[in-house]
C-alpha cells in the first residue's frame, strides 16, 4: 500500500495542478487548517470532503483491559470527521467497478 501525501507533497501537487507558487500552496493549507480549528465548534465544512463536527461524548463505564475492573469514564467533548457523500461515492466506485468490497 502506498504511503499518504506529507504536507510538501501536498502542496507541490496543489502549486503544479492550480499554477500558484509551493509558498502561495502551502500557505493555503495552513490557512485552511487555522480556520478550520477555529470554526470546528459550529461544524466546518470542507465542501465535497466532509466536515469537523464537536460532539459531546455522555458519560459511561468501562472495563480496565488488564485487570478486568469497572471503571467510569467522564464525559466529554470530542471532534469528528463525517465523510460526505460525494467524496465516499467517490472514492468507494474504483473499488466497486472492480468487484472488491
Amino acid at each position: 500500500m502506498a504511503k499518504s501525501m506529507t504536507k510538501s507533497q501536498l502542496a507541490s501537487e496543489l502549486s503544479e495542478r492550480t499554477g500558484i507558487t509551493k509558498k502561495t500552496a502551502t500557505a493555503v493549507l495552513d490557512e485552511l487548517a487555522e480556520i478550520s480549528y477555529k470554526e470546528a465548534e459550529n461544524s466546518f465544512t470542507l465542501p465535497g470532503v466532509g466536515k469537523l463536527v464537536l460532539i459531546q461524548r455522555k458519560a459511561r463505564k468501562g472495563r480496565n483491559p488488564a485487570t478486568g475492573e469497572e471503571i467510569d469514564i467522564p464525559a466529554k467533548k470530542d471532534v469528528k470527521f463525517r465523510v460526505s457523500k460525494v467524496c465516499k461515492d467517490s472514492i468507494l466506485s474504483k473499488y466497486k467497478m472492480f468487484g472488491l468490497s
